[in-house]
């Protein structure tokens, strides 16, 4: 008799049980509401830059590139004008300077050829603001340091006496807005073995310059009409 009152008493003392799958079951979690991606941002582009050119130069014989001079000038309108795609933030615009040199077989077997050329550019807004300068300095001694030569010219092989020499690879970020830039010539100094001339004459070739591009990222598109 003791023995069953006993077992009787635990068993009200444990009370009901539940099964152990209730036990063990939670509640399932709630889904997160799907968060917008922000559109990822559009790449950069390189494009050869459409230029306007007032004293173009003519075609390299051998890279096949047009060579623009830049002429000295006081107005921004009279310079080389890069037109400028729509874009977001700054665009950078990128060439090759070169020197001119007048190329004369006689000087060159005489050993009188040499020539130092320091040409110093400048690339404004059409407002007249200067963005940044440019120098190239280069030294002829022989054909060897032309960079290229020029057809359409009268000369042996039906290139042009005057040619680019050497090369400085120009690389600027234009302000943001600008749609259009203009490069103009400031001086050129040359060298010789008899003396020096300085050039800053308005409307004086100073340098040339090839390989003109441009690398932005691309505006929005234009609105759509109603």
């Amino acid at each position: 008799m003791r023995v069953l009152m006993t077992v009787l008493l635990g068993l009200l003392l444990a009370g009901p049980s539940l099964p152990l799958d209730a036990q063990t079951r939670r509640p399932p979690p709630k889904k997160a509401a799907p968060t917008k991606k922000a559109p990822a941002p559009q790449g950069l582009t390189t494009v050869a830059a459409t230029v306007q050119c007032p004293s173009e130069l003519g075609a390299g014989v051998t890279t096949q590139r047009v060579f623009c001079d830049v002429l000295t000038a006081a107005d921004p309108k009279d310079g080389i004008i890069v037109t400028v795609p729509p874009h977001r933030g700054t665009a950078r615009l990128m060439f090759d300077l070169h020197n001119r040199h007048t190329y004369s077989e006689d000087l060159a077997r005489a050993g009188r050829a040499f020539r130092r050329y320091t040409a110093s550019i400048g690339v404004l807004t059409l407002d007249n603001t200067l963005v940044r300068r440019a120098v190239i300095e280069s030294e002829f001694r022989g054909e060897r340091d032309l960079f290229d030569r020029i057809g359409g010219g009268a000369g042996p092989g039906g290139v042009k006496a005057v040619a680019p020499s050497g090369v400085e690879s120009i690389a600027m970020d234009l302000p943001a807005g600008v749609t259009e830039v203009s490069i103009l010539g400031e001086k050129l100094t040359v060298i010789r073995p008899d003396g020096t001339d300085l050039y800053s004459s308005p409307g004086r070739p100073v340098a040339t310059i090839s390989n003109v591009r441009l690398e932005y990222r691309p505006g929005p598109p234009p609105p759509k009409r109603p």
